[in-house]
């Protein structure tokens, strides 16, 4: 009897290690990829930049021990470890671009220059290139990204659903022109080496864009291109247009190829994928069914509500050939897609030929919640996406802390 109770003790035990021992860090990926988590358990990590030595740089959303960036690098047992932290303040947006970190709070952009090992020359004394942008704390985030030619281009969210004179009040109609979007709803285009720059002194490249928070440049299509959070809450402000299966659906998330002088629409429209046309939203008028040709074309349309918060293209030459200058894309996940199950908690992938998106768009990277898609239950939420100098996939997790790295094998 004492064996037969200690086989099936033994058998539990490894069945259960097996379980805790998931391979893939947890995560459903392709066959030929493998996933490891770096790190854990240092909060609020939104976007991710990684030097050419493969150091990483993370921009916190919560301060960390009273410092919102974030650096790691390998020990001598080749573990990522903090190495350093820095900056009092929190916010959303990293970048590296020609020796310089940038990063954002929600109301400034800084930039740290760096060192021959990618390391921070003077982490208390960075430049401040530009201040004084709009905080109303709604969609205050400022994620940032630079081109080619010296510029950085700025998020400044709507901090409005969809400008109504009464904000998510059922039945309350929009303002039009919206007065928002003077000054938030849009990108605008600074100088990557400028002092102090402001909103007046820098150049409004966008409008009509409610909120982004991934966005990359495309050095194939030498443009930038922003996945936007759509609008909410059809159904409950408009009840006789939408049910709320519905509102559940709608409307797209929207990924935008953008140039000087884009508009995209918000709020007077938004986008139904389903249809595949620009819908004239209810508070300017619209009945759910009436369209538009005015406003800018996405170049690819998501189901609602999945939050997308991170944009990549990738330029590495380590995974097959079809993710060739394709875009990775973070979905943050949802909370209002009821009655139906809430959605995202991803990596999405869209394959890019001749620069433009085939149309076909992949489910690459699964599994980050765990069993309970929801903001407060899942065990992570993808936020921010980087690539190394060996083409390398990095996401970040804003739950508990977290950073993937994804790469191809080809077992």
């Amino acid at each position: 009897m004492n064996k037969i109770l200690s086989f099936i003790v033994l058998m539990f035990v490894g069945i259960f290690s097996i379980a805790q021992n998931k391979p893939d860090a947890g995560l459903i990926i392709p066959k030929g990829f493998t996933a490891v988590k770096l790190v854990e358990g240092y909060g609020k990590v939104r976007h991710i930049a990684i030097t050419k030595q493969g150091n990483i740089y993370v921009k916190l959303n919560k301060l960390y021990q009273g410092k919102g960036i974030l650096y790691f690098k390998k020990d001598a047992t080749q573990k990522y470890v903090l190495s350093n932290s820095f900056g009092n303040y929190k916010g959303t947006g990293i970048y590296i671009k020609d020796n310089y970190l940038y990063t954002s709070s929600d109301e400034e952009v800084f930039r740290y220059q760096l060192n021959d090992k990618g390391e921070v020359i003077n982490s208390n004394a960075p430049e401040k290139i530009i201040t004084g942008l709009p905080n109303k704390g709604e969609h205050e985030s400022k994620s940032i990204v630079l081109d080619n030619n010296g510029n950085i281009y700025v998020n400044v969210g709507a901090y409005s659903n969809s400008c109504q004179e009464k904000d998510r009040e059922k039945g309350s109609m929009g303002m039009k022109p919206c007065p928002i979007l003077e000054e938030a709803g849009g990108i605008w285009q600074f100088k990557a080496s400028g002092n102090n720059q402001t909103e007046e002194s820098g150049t409004h490249y966008a409008t009509g864009l409610r909120n982004v928070v991934g966005l990359d440049w495309n050095t194939q299509t030498n443009s930038l291109f922003v996945m936007q959070h759509g609008r909410d809450q059809l159904h409950d402000i408009f009840p006789d247009l939408y049910d709320t299966k519905q509102s559940a659906e709608l409307p797209s998330e929207c990924m935008y190829e953008l140039h000087k002088g884009t508009n995209c629409g918000w709020p007077y429209i938004y986008y139904d994928h389903q249809v595949n046309k620009k819908i004239v939203a209810p508070e300017y008028g619209g009945d759910g069914k009436k369209s538009t040709d005015e406003y800018q074309n996405p170049s690819i349309a998501f189901p609602g509500h999945l939050a997308p918060n991170g944009l990549l293209f990738y330029t590495g030459n380590k995974f097959p050939s079809k993710y060739n200058n394709g875009a990775f894309i973070a979905f943050h996940g949802s909370w209002n897609r009821a009655p139906l199950p809430q959605e995202g908690y991803y990596i999405a992938f869209v394959p890019f030929v001749n620069g433009k998106p085939t149309g076909q768009w992949e489910v690459f990277a699964n599994g980050f919640a765990g069993a309970t898609k929801t903001p407060h239950g899942a065990a992570h939420r993808p936020c921010g996406l980087a690539q190394d100098a060996e083409g390398a996939l990095y996401v970040t997790d804003d739950t508990n802390g977290a950073i993937f790295k994804i790469v191809y094998t080809g077992k």
